[in-house]
């Protein structure tokens, strides 16, 4: 793959900072000098997806500079080379699937010990089917006085097109991105919840298609509306643009988005290994501080910013879509099948709603997935999912950069979750409407009708144990 690389060159404003402030302090104004980082020529990574937005906003209005940094964003092949590169310390940090942190401390995979202070974003994703498929499946939808069907789409309606293609020899496969990412998951959660099970991992068979009606394997997200055309898959769950660019090919149909899965759910999240953070404290402060800003900045005034933000995600350096294909989605609207779009408002949340908090409620979900669909081969104690939790979420972190931003008068005091323990309420915005609580992992799972719980395990191809 050819990279894009933008630069983003120390200026003289920069070099004038210190001196700014210090005309701040003496007007009043709660301005700073940046921290004394320790390091501040970056190089950052990027899957090309919109929900790498507060990264090229921070880069282009000048937050990261504002932080005294001088900052390299670089898009990557995959997940898996933009992991191995931050691991290896040819990137200093990244964009990356929430799950990706907690894979690799867990030894999921790659074995690193890799942190986030700072969560990218809430919702973002979808669930997208071929024409054809989607045509078998209509039948079984109900509808509403419009004639359109009512939303959110079930998969109960997938289940007997997908009896219908084995009934034909057919294997039912469908892409996700990544065995950790957050569409593995969120697939998997749709499908179990119609009946349809997605499937078990194993540690001497890490493909999760064991004993699976739906066959799901890793396919990058830029490549899955020509892999949909291609016939290889049947459907996909991927980010935007993706999902947007199958209907504006006229090659698939969007049928569900992940807030209509999970209500709000956490997306992706700024990495870092464990080891960087140690040595450059005040750089990671810096980027949260910036990151923070950009987030900010996507979702005030009622997301008026958003016409702006598509031009720049736009541009070949960041995701380099069509604009109009990035706006569909994220301008507050989503298209389903052709003609049928509609007010999504909540697609892509950057700030609102405590987005940028790095919640050890929402790793804890990662890790009953992973714990449910056999990634995590043994029973653990709900004490071992909060400690793994403590150990990858650095909410401190994002606290103190948070803290500054107050003082500096560039945030605002209410807007942040200061006496937080790190768990969310019980959550109750799941599709099959079985609530969650992150304090009590071991329980969640033996509500969930298909997945390990207890002591359970697949072995040979079978589930065994209770």
């Amino acid at each position: 793959m050819t990279q894009d690389v933008i630069r983003l060159p120390t200026s003289p404003r920069t070099a004038l900072l210190s001196a700014a402030a210090t005309l701040a302090l003496t007007l009043g104004s709660a301005q700073a000098a940046p921290l004394d980082v320790e390091k501040d020529q970056l190089k950052l990574g990027f899957i090309k997806l919109t929900d790498m937005a507060p990264l090229a906003i921070a880069a282009e209005k000048g937050f990261f500079e504002d932080e005294g940094l001088s900052v390299t964003l670089e898009p990557q092949a995959n997940w898996k080379v933009l992991l191995d590169r931050v691991i290896s310390g040819e990137l200093d940090g990244a964009h990356m699937l929430a799950g990706q942190p907690l894979g690799a401390t867990i030894g999921f995979g790659t074995q690193a010990n890799v942190v986030t202070a700072f969560s990218m974003d809430l919702n973002g994703n979808g669930i997208t089917l071929s024409n054809e498929v989607w045509e078998r499946m209509k039948p079984n939808l109900p509808k509403g006085a419009d004639g359109k069907p009512l939303h959110p789409i079930k998969a109960d309606a997938l289940k007997p097109v997908i009896a219908q293609y084995r009934a034909e020899g057919k294997p039912f496969t469908m892409g996700m991105v990544f065995p950790v990412s957050t569409h593995n998951y969120e697939l998997r959660y749709w499908l179990a919840a119609g009946g349809i099970n997605p499937g078990y991992y194993a540690p001497n068979d890490v493909s999760g298609q064991i004993q699976a009606d739906a066959l799901l394997s890793v396919t990058p997200p830029p490549q899955m509306p020509a892999t949909l055309e291609a016939g290889t898959i049947f459907g996909y769950s991927v980010g935007e643009p993706w999902n947007q660019q199958a209907v504006m090919k006229g090659i698939g149909v969007p049928v569900i988005t992940d807030t209509e899965i999970w209500k709000n759910n956490p997306e992706k999240v700024f990495g870092v290994t464990e080891g960087w953070a140690a040595k450059n404290p005040k750089t990671h402060l810096a980027l949260v501080k910036a990151l923070i800003r950009a987030a900010m900045w996507l979702d005030e005034n009622g997301n008026a910013n958003r016409a702006e933000a598509v031009k720049i995600l736009a541009k070949s350096e960041y995701v380099g879509a069509d604009a109009k294909v990035i706006a569909n989605s994220m301008t507050g609207t989503f298209e389903y099948e052709k003609g049928d779009k509609r007010a999504v408002p909540d697609f892509n949340v950057f700030f609102r709603y405590n987005a940028t908090y790095p919640f050890y409620s929402d790793a804890v979900w990662y890790l009953t997935q992973m714990r449910r669909w056999g990634q995590i081969a043994e029973a653990k104690p709900d004490s071992w999912y909060d400690e793994t939790a403590r150990k990858v979420y650095k909410p401190e972190i994002y606290l103190k950069a948070a803290r500054l931003l107050v003082e500096e008068g560039k945030a605002k005091e209410a807007d942040f979750p200061w006496a937080s323990d790190g768990y969310k309420p019980l959550d109750e915005g799941f599709i099959d409407g079985i609530a969650y609580d992150g304090r009590k992992p071991n329980e969640y799972l033996t509500k969930l009708p298909i997945g390990l719980k207890g002591g359970q395990a697949v072995q040979g191809g079978q589930l065994v144990g209770g």
